[in-house]
């Protein structure tokens, strides 16, 4: 089966803190996965380079929007490489295969019966005598009366355009923003609400975040909404008389999941109609305040294009990840950076810790005694534990060799459920469950080690003992296999000791004779006071 995973683009204008890693590592589960089962993956995501809030930025540095993208886009493919992500491409949305690609889309777009022309009151900033998009106005939320922007509300998560905001000012000036007509495209969404409803209908699976927030869009009744906008940063309009203007970012980014997958397939040859045809599996990932334009407007884009596209299949929203109980707050320093943390920990040992704890289906807290506590406790005491005292053993009183043994029914049962039961689990995107059963059958691994006694068996009875080894080399084998989408690197590791290389979704045997290394332990035990000196750096006193 061909699968398109899609990670939400995150925007070029600041660090990555692990809140959106958070989001975002559950697409990197599901492309390994499905490469182990011998799917045809293409795993893609990109910096949003063209957002208001790189423009932003931009101005506060007094530099020009190109700078500030092309910083943080660098910054980006190095925190997604050291943590892992298998992105078959990562690109940038100013780059020239996402422009041709969303322009030749825009302009059969605009042919199509669901995209007018009219004047639109566009908010003005008198004191900077410019346009100003939506993002960059501020005002009051007329639903729940909270400081919003124009595009979106945080608090209630309604999306908005500026014009609707209670007392709007320009987010760069601090002044009173007023409204003036100004020719626009816009895509007619109330005259898609049929084909979108029937689409919601057919996916009664989605994470109730998803169902809930689509919901409710449809059910408040959706608006027309403007494809394109008085910028001089942006995709330019494929139409005579708009040379002046910019595809508004919302219609443009979401189509970098196509710009990709196109050049993914153009240069490894995949069939991109395949691809984008009926029978793929498409997964979107992403934070909750993103839902609604992967379930509305990247639909709403595909259906009045009229090309037939594959609509998305499986939402993966998550919640949102707080810190030590608070907020994530650039601006206060209330934040913990993806490369700062990944200089004084392993990479693993962070992924575990937003996997297992992570904000799957409800808002989460990350706390330095929980990440202290899951590694030791679960990556050291359990997994690597496991792997190490049967090394250990095989290399002292084996000869580094795997013994002779046949396997345990017992075992052989573990290992052929755990290969269903978490498959199943990451295919319904229920990653945490997934990743408590694989560390279950360590643990099960870990009992049935004492329960065999080899230390006493070594000299009691050599068969059991060379037969208990047997089966723990088996069991560490599958479980390397297992946590392979979760902890990529141990997993390499531990593969490259058993010397195994091929991976496939099913049971992986090691014959008795080979030889298995022993360097060192997986993981390193974190001192004690690891906890409350990384509270100190975030300012906190224990």
């Amino acid at each position: 089966m061909k699968i398109l995973i899609g990670g939400a683009w995150p925007y070029a204008n600041g660090s990555l803190h692990i809140g959106r890693l958070a989001a975002l590592l559950p697409g990197d589960v599901l492309a390994r996965y499905h490469r182990l089962k011998g799917d045809e993956v293409v795993f893609v995501s990109g910096s949003d380079c063209y957002g208001t809030p790189v423009a932003f930025r931009a101005q506060q540095e007094g530099v020009q929007p190109e700078e500030i993208s092309g910083r943080y886009h660098q910054e980006f493919s190095r925190c997604f490489e050291q943590s892992g992500f298998s992105y078959d491409r990562y690109g940038r949305t100013d780059e020239e295969c996402h422009r041709r690609f969303v322009e030749d889309f825009h302009r059969q777009l605009y042919e199509s019966p669901y995209v007018l022309e009219k004047e639109e009151a566009e908010a003005w900033c008198p004191a900077c005598g410019r346009f100003l998009p939506d993002r960059f106005v501020r005002g009051i939320c007329p639903d729940c009366g909270a400081e919003a922007r124009g595009d979106q509300c945080d608090a209630c998560g309604r999306v908005l355009d500026a014009q609707s905001l209670v007392e709007p000012v320009c987010s760069l000036c601090g002044g009173k923003a007023e409204f003036r007509g100004t020719k626009h495209l816009f895509i007619d969404l109330p005259a898609l609400r049929q084909p979108l409803e029937r689409y919601l209908a057919t996916h009664p699976g989605w994470r109730r975040n998803a169902q809930a927030f689509t919901r409710r869009y449809l059910d408040e009744g959706l608006r027309e909404r403007a494809l394109t906008r008085d910028l001089d940063w942006g995709v330019p309009v494929p139409k005579a008389g708009y040379e002046d203007k910019r595809i508004y970012i919302w219609a443009e980014n979401v189509l970098g999941y196509l710009s990709q997958s196109a050049q993914v397939c153009r240069d490894t040859g995949i069939d991109f109609a395949e691809l984008w045809g009926e029978n793929a599996k498409h997964y979107y990932i992403h934070g909750k305040d993103n839902i609604p334009f992967h379930t509305i407007i990247l639909p709403a884009l595909l259906i009045a294009h009229g090309g037939g596209w594959h609509l998305p299949d499986e939402i993966v929203s998550c919640e949102y990840l707080t810190l030590e109980g608070r907020k994530f707050s650039t601006s206060r320093g209330w934040v913990i950076n993806v490369l700062d943390v990944l200089q004084r920990y392993h990479p693993d040992s962070v992924r575990y810790a937003l996997l297992s704890g992570g904000p799957e289906r409800r808002d989460a807290d990350f706390s330095w005694d929980g990440f202290v506590h899951s590694h030791n406790s679960e990556l050291v005491g359990i997994w690597g534990n496991f792997v190490n005292r049967n090394v250990q053993f095989i290399e002292k009183y084996f000869g580094g060799l795997v013994p002779q043994g046949s396997i345990d029914p017992e075992v052989s049962v573990a290992i052929e459920n755990a290969y269903v039961q978490t498959g199943d689990l990451i295919e319904k995107t229920r990653f945490r469950e997934a990743l408590a059963g694989v560390i279950e059958l360590a643990r099960f691994g870990n009992r049935y080690f004492d329960a065999q006694k080899p230390w006493i068996t070594r000299n009691a009875d050599p068969a059991a003992c060379a037969q208990t080894l047997h089966n723990c080399v088996q069991l560490i084998a599958n479980l390397a296999v297992l946590l392979t989408p979760f902890l990529p690197f141990s997993s390499h590791q531990v593969l490259e000791r058993l010397n195994l290389t091929a991976q496939v979704w099913q049971p992986a045997w090691v014959p008795a004779g080979r030889p298995v290394a022993a360097d060192g332990v997986l993981f390193d035990r974190l001192p004690p006071e690891t906890a409350a000196r990384e509270r100190q750096r975030l300012g906190l006193d224990d």
